[in-house]
């Protein structure tokens, strides 16, 4: 019950922590080293819930999972770049709206899909083969879009993301195969270390930026509310428009419009200027409010009830 009440109120203890950082930023600002090792571990317990069959999913579904991916790295990015821009924010802070949408999907929209009634498989999935894909496409799309403004260190980027996720989520994997049965009892934990790593991990980045999120918190509030709006319209759409069902579609739109903010802040306090961490702390609390709120909504209503635009395809797909 305690676990349950942790990690299903994740929205309001980053709230906590991100007041707290802000009314006591010396308490917090310290700790800054401890980000990437932090993610590290939310990285790890992701990975203790996958395995190999989870990878193996994407030879049984090549075109539905190619289909998210495409939408994830293809509509994120680009809407993080024109809502950044449309609402005038500073250079570092478009930045930041960028590597986070250039970031793969989190492991909340995971529980967001099941509680939403998605296909969980395919949301397992497409998190885990957009988080392999980020080792490339994370770096190499924040360069396309902004580094021009803001000087993006390609190279650095891609060693620092095969580091702190793709080890770690190795590591939870091969631990899931090895020892799966006998892991139980910290699989259970692990949610509630990660939403606290997250939340520690966001009150850090608050409490470094403190004076610059004063003058900017509307603005950059608008900027992610509008940034996560976009990817879940989109990606429900774009999946009706192509025939989908709505199970797939409910899916689909979780998974491009929920990102791994986690992974956004911690590469921008390490390789961008420090306002550029600010998208992702917000981004952490408004997606799981957003996903929360999508989730209790579809929870009530049966995925069959929503009619198809091309149901003939939609059942082959």
């Amino acid at each position: 019950m305690i676990l349950r009440a942790v990690t299903g109120l994740f929205p309001l203890w980053a709230l906590v922590g991100a007041v707290a950082a802000y009314a006591a930023p010396g308490a917090f600002a310290p700790a800054s080293p401890a980000i990437l090792p932090l993610l590290g571990l939310v990285m790890f317990g992701m990975g203790m819930t996958l395995t190999p069959a989870n990878f193996a999913e994407v030879l049984r579904r090549p075109g539905m999972v190619g289909l998210g991916v495409v939408l994830q790295y293809g509509i994120m990015p680009a809407a993080a770049f024109a809502a950044g821009r449309l609402l005038d924010l500073p250079p570092a802070l478009v930045a930041g709206m960028v590597l986070v949408g250039s970031c793969p999907g989190g492991t909340a929209s995971n529980v967001i899909c099941y509680l939403g009634r998605g296909d969980v498989a395919l949301s397992i999935t497409l998190t885990a083969v957009s988080t392999l894909l980020a080792v490339l496409l994370t770096p190499a799309l924040t360069w396309l879009y902004v580094g021009r403004t803001v000087p993006v260190p390609v190279g650095s980027m891609l060693v620092t993301i095969a580091e702190v996720v793709l080890v770690p989520v190795a590591l939870g994997v091969a631990a899931n195969v090895l020892a799966g049965g006998r892991l139980h009892g910290l699989k259970r934990v692990f949610p509630a270390v990660s939403v606290a790593a997250i939340v520690l991990i966001i009150a850090i980045v608050v409490a470094l930026n403190r004076a610059t999120l004063a003058g900017l918190a509307p603005a950059l509030v608008a900027a992610v509310v509008l940034h996560n709006g976009i990817g879940l319209g989109a990606g429900y759409g774009a999946a009706r428009l192509l025939g989908l069902d709505a199970r797939r579609a409910r899916t689909l739109a979780i998974e491009v419009g929920m990102q791994n903010s986690g992974l956004g802040v911690a590469l921008a306090a390490k390789y961008l200027p420090a306002a550029a961490a600010l998208p992702g702390a917000v981004f952490s609390v408004w997606h799981n409010l957003s996903g929360s709120a999508l989730a209790a909504y579809w929870s009530r209503r049966a995925p069959g009830g929503e009619a198809g635009l091309r149901s003939g395809r939609a059942r082959g797909a």
